[in-house]
This record gives C-alpha cells, sequence and structure tokens, in this order.
C-alpha cells in the first residue's frame, strides 16, 4: 500500500518547523468530504507525543520534558509545547506515567453498600485529601462480605493502587496469609474485626464514649428504664455500644435488665434491613416496660419512629428515642432525631491521611475519634404519673 507525502507549507504559529501529513494512496482517491470524514475520525484518535512532536517539529524527548515542566527546556519552549498538546487535545498516558515513577496515583476504597448515607459522608473526606495530594480514588462495595472484601482488596492490588482503606472491615487473621501478600498499604475505618489493631492501621470512632453520651442524656432527663436496640451485623461496634450502654447505666446506680437489650440478627448491614430492626423490635422494649431507647445507629432509630407512628405511640411524650451516627436524614424526620455525632468526614480525611503518611515513608498512627450529642426533638423528660 503506498503513501503520498504531503509537505504544508503553512506552519503552526507556536513554531518554525514544516509539519508532513502523510496520507494513505486510498485515501487520496476518495472524494474531498469523506477525505475530510477520515481526517475528522484521525482526530477523534487518541493524541501522542508523537503527534505533538510532529507537530512541533521538535523531538519526542524534548515533548516529554517539557511536559514534564523539566527545567532543560527552557520555559519558553515548554509553555508553547505545552499550549500546542492542549489545543491538540492530549492527554498523559496515567499506564505509561505509573510504569515510569512506581506509582499510579490511585487509592482504592471498599465500603459495605454504596447506598449507606453515612459512607458517603466518609468518602468525601477521603476525596478531599486524596484529590489534593493529585490522588484518585476507586470505589467498591463488599456488601457486609469478608471474603469480597478480601477479594477486592487483592483485585485493588493487582491493578496497582497506591493503597487501600477499607470501611466497616470484616477481616480478621485467619486472612493474614492473604494480607501478608498485599504489598500495598492498607487502613482500616469503623472496623468491625477484633484483631485489625495486630494487622492494619486504623482509624475509628470511640464508640463505648458515644453511648455513654446517649444514656447519660436520657439519663439526666429522668429515664431509669433504657432500652437498648442494637444489630448482629456490625459485631465489634455493636458490642462496644453495649458495653458503654451499661456502663452509663451502673455508674448511674441503675440495674441493667437482661430484656431491655435487643440484638437483631441480620446478614446484609443495609438501610432496609436497620429499618426493619427498628420496627419488629420495639414491641419486645415496650413489654420490658422502657420509657426510653437508645439504638445501635440512626437508621434502626428512624425504624422504631415508623413503629411508634403505627402504634399511636407519641415521641418523645411517651417514647424517648435517641440513634447515633447523625446522618443528614435525622433532621428531616418527625420529630427529628436526637442522635450521637460520628466525624464522618473527618474519619474520611484522617484515613487518608494515614494512607499518604504511609505511602511517604512516614510513622502511620492510629486514631480514636470522639463523638458528640446531638439534641433534636425525640427525646424529653420522662413524664410524671
Amino acid at each position: 500500500m503506498s503513501c503520498i507525502l504531503v509537505l504544508c507549507t503553512r506552519v503552526h504559529k507556536y513554531f518554525s518547523a514544516s509539519t508532513h501529513v502523510y496520507i494513505n494512496q486510498a485515501d487520496a482517491d476518495l472524494p474531498f468530504v469523506q477525505q475530510r470524514k477520515k481526517v475528522g475520525y484521525l482526530r477523534r484518535q487518541e493524541i501522542s507525543i508523537e503527534d505533538i512532536a510532529r507537530a512541533a517539529g521538535v523531538s519526542h524527548s524534548t515533548v516529554s520534558r517539557a511536559l514534564r515542566d523539566n527545567p532543560l527546556i527552557s520555559a519558553d519552549v515548554r509553555e508553547r509545547i505545552q499550549q500546542l498538546a492542549y489545543e491538540m487535545g492530549y492527554t498523559p498516558n496515567a499506564i505509561a506515567q505509573s510504569l515510569q515513577r512506581r506509582r499510579t496515583s490511585t487509592i482504592g476504597l471498599v465500603v459495605t453498600s454504596i447506598a449507606d448515607p453515612f459512607w458517603g459522608d466518609v468518602m468525601k473526606g477521603v476525596e478531599e485529601v486524596a484529590r489534593a495530594a493529585g490522588f484518585s480514588v476507586i470505589l467498591s462495595a463488599s456488601h457486609n462480605d469478608p471474603d469480597q472484601e478480601m477479594t477486592i482488596i487483592e483485585t485493588f492490588h493487582r491493578r496497582r493502587v497506591d493503597g487501600v482503606l477499607v470501611a466497616a472491615s470484616r477481616i480478621t487473621s485467619n486472612y493474614r496469609e492473604r494480607l501478608n501478600r498485599i504489598r500495598v498499604p492498607t487502613v482500616l475505618i469503623n472496623s468491625q474485626a477484633e484483631s485489625e489493631g495486630n494487622l492494619l492501621h486504623w482509624v475509628s470512632v470511640d464508640d463505648p464514649a458515644g453511648a455513654q453520651l446517649a444514656v447519660e442524656h436520657l439519663l439526666q432527663l429522668g429515664h431509669r428504664s433504657i432500652g437498648y436496640l442494637g444489630t448482629g451485623t456490625r459485631p465489634r461496634s455493636n458490642r462496644q455500644r453495649l458495653l458503654g450502654y451499661q456502663s452509663a447505666l451502673a455508674a448511674a446506680g441503675v440495674s441493667y435488665r437482661d430484656a431491655w437489650a435487643v440484638i437483631t440478627p441480620g446478614d446484609e448491614a443495609s438501610l432496609e434491613e436497620d429499618v426493619a430492626a427498628g420496627q419488629t423490635s420495639l414491641p419486645r422494649l415496650l413489654d420490658s416496660g422502657v420509657t426510653a431507647v437508645f439504638c445501635y445507629n440512626d437508621m434502626i432509630a428512624i425504624g422504631v419512629l415508623i413503629a411508634c407512628r403505627e402504634r399511636g405511640i407519641a415521641v418523645p411524650q411517651e417514647l424517648s428515642v435517641i440513634g447515633f451516627d447523625d446522618i443528614k436524614m435525622t433532621s428531616y424526620v418527625t420529630p427529628p432525631l436526637t442522635t450521637i455525632h460520628q466525624p464522618k468526614v473527618e474519619l474520611g480525611r484522617l484515613a487518608a491521611q494515614v494512607m499518604l503518611d504511609l505511602l511517604h515513608n512516614r510513622p502511620g498512627r492510629n486514631y480514636t475519634l470522639p463523638p458528640t450529642l446531638i439534641e433534636r426533638a425525640s427525646t424529653a423528660p420522662l413524664a410524671r404519673d
């Protein structure tokens, strides 16, 4: 197949060299309109450094250095080449760059569910820090399955991410051998595994302290019969919040009764499952005579509010309800939900910062963040008969 070499007498406005355009012989025989379509198609193809070098009349290495702001190339030439690359629609090849730098500038983030509003705020914090450091974030969901979680981490590793963040991890020491093969830093956020302190770095909220804040608030309102509605789908944080709840009762001299605590089983740790847990478990707590309920999280508390409305129970006049997390919708339910605020965005920021510290060979720290009480309208002083 032969080609025609056309020497263009019009030079690019940034450079004095002529531009050589190669046209296939078959294309030269096409009508003019079809030739223009062919050229339009070529322009839609990926622009390479070679294309820029031909247009500028300089070497491949000169363009490469100019695009990397190499001081070996004069500032004037660098600026003109970069402007030309922009006008031609050049996009750097991230794969090629990663091979040169031995870094991909990507972080893998594993969450239990992309539908959970809690993790949306955590992701915001992760992306703020990552973007400022020139990193991109790749997201995947484990759906509360530890095997799937481990598979995602291994997939991220094969794709050469620089680090992995795992939210609500279920990873245990049973995965130690597989974790040892992962050659990238891994940081856990609000882990549900008991042994993460021995395996990986972590960032979490102080669950026992948050539970104590919730119960102390109800005690100050005069409540003494206080229930706890928990979940079996987040074993570690549920256990810690239950312990904090029991500790606050004991500190106030209130004898704990087993009937006051209901732990609902589950598999998904989904919003729907949490709301259903609140709806179906409320009758058991009411039968135990509680006047207030501390819920493991806000979605369970919202399920309790729904069940109260269906039963004609006035909140907070007849039953006080408090949640945990402070997701955005707690301000919009009726009545607005009193809850324990987790610094979700800050959790994400710190986890990303720990990751960056590890990537730059700085010592990694573990963080436990303090929760705070957010008072709204779902709790009130105990009504006296």
